[in-house]
């Protein structure tokens, strides 16, 4: 497994070493020990979750509020996305910047999201299959969202207007310049 830094402190690519030959192929998706040696960040994944999407779904941006926030590690399994993660910690140095990333079935990277980022992501393939582990037990009570569209945030999310599907919840999440109101 190799590990990058992003751009954001304490978010990470996951790089597994993939072991390929006629058969196909293996991989260990996660290690908790080398994860914690590579990261410094240890972490007790409690929930995993599985989303099936078609291209122009965009997801997000979403997290949890309080002492329900969420660290995710999340892939595609097949297919593709765009995931793009916000720093929305208020007393972080990079509070209010974007970092993202392709992930697909073929490239197998992973994104490791800390507690405190929003996180969405743009479905570009059919028959895309993401996953992804909390480490906190979800609460509807305690969602939180950015609009997709932010003014403030600029995100391109690789798929034209008339593309993007939002649920009907998504439309309406509040722009990023009100998120200290709802923290």
């Amino acid at each position: 497994m190799k590990v990058e830094e992003t751009k954001l402190k304490d978010c990470f690519i996951i790089i597994p070493k993939v072991f390929g030959d006629h058969r196909g192929y293996f991989f260990e998706s996660f290690n908790t020990h080398k994860f914690i040696k590579e990261t410094n960040i240890n972490t007790t994944f409690v929930q995993d979750n599985e989303a099936f999407s078609n291209r122009g779904v965009l997801r997000g941006l979403h997290f949890q509020k309080g002492e329900f926030a969420q660290a995710k590690l999340v892939r595609v399994v097949k297919g593709k996305v765009l995931d793009v993660v916000v720093d929305v910690r208020p007393n972080s140095e990079t509070y209010g910047a974007h970092f993202s990333i392709i992930l697909s079935g073929e490239n197998k990277k992973q994104l490791f999201i800390p507690r405190g980022f929003a996180h969405g992501y743009a479905v570009l393939e059919d028959n895309t299959l993401f996953a992804y582990k909390c480490d906190n037990l979800y609460k509807p009570e305690a969602e939180g969202g950015i609009i997709y569209s932010d003014p403030h945030l600029k995100i391109d999310w690789m798929l034209s207007n008339t593309e993007i599907q939002l649920s009907d919840k998504d439309i309406e999440l509040p722009l990023f310049k009100d998120l200290n109101k709802e923290l």
